[in-house]
């Protein structure tokens, strides 16, 4: 019975060190690295439904600044929000009929908007146009231009509060895949 026992007591010291971290790795590396998220408005239409289910990473801006046109989720004030990086730091931003410019060019939007869409100010916007966007900031819209309060109404995001990049569609199931 002693030698049972201390095969087992071997054994479980064998295995203790891996089995635990694989236990930290599998609680750290969803709060890190990736993380489940289900979209709840309609504000990012119709790239982004509402109910979606969405896996987002951090490490890509662990190693890189976001880019334009990558979508992105971020904290304002107390919620969690995702939304489309329209202007990067240094860039300048106008709202002329309807449509955006950067830097005094028209922004080529035809890989995520229909012709149909026409991007309005908000009345109470914090931020008059023509705009530059400061260091480390950067401007965000939704999709839905409609249904969207983006950076037309809070201004520009902080660097810092940019939490993650939006990668794969994971539910439903009948549209699963990358998110563009």
């Amino acid at each position: 019975m002693n030698k049972k026992i201390e095969s087992l007591k071997l054994i479980i010291e064998t295995i203790k060190e891996p089995i635990l971290a694989v236990l930290v790795a599998i609680v750290l590396i969803p709060s890190f690295i990736i993380s489940n998220t289900k979209v709840p408005t309609e504000s990012m239409m119709p790239a982004i439904n509402p109910g979606d289910h969405l896996i987002v990473s951090r490490l890509p801006y662990y190693y890189r600044d976001p880019v334009r046109g990558e979508i992105v989720v971020f904290k304002y004030n107390d919620d969690f929000l995702i939304k489309r990086i329209i202007a990067v730091p240094g860039d300048q931003i106008d709202i002329k009929d309807n449509k955006v410019y950067i830097n005094g060019e028209l922004l080529d939007e035809t890989a995520y908007l229909t012709k149909s869409v026409k991007t309005y100010l908000y009345a109470g916007s914090k931020v008059d146009f023509p705009y530059t966007i400061p260091d480390d900031y950067y401007f965000v819209m939704g999709d839905n231009r409609l249904n969207s309060k983006d950076s037309r109404v809070f201004g520009a995001i902080p660097r810092s509060s940019i939490i993650a990049k939006a990668g794969y569609r994971i539910f439903p199931l009948s549209i699963i895949g990358k998110i563009e």
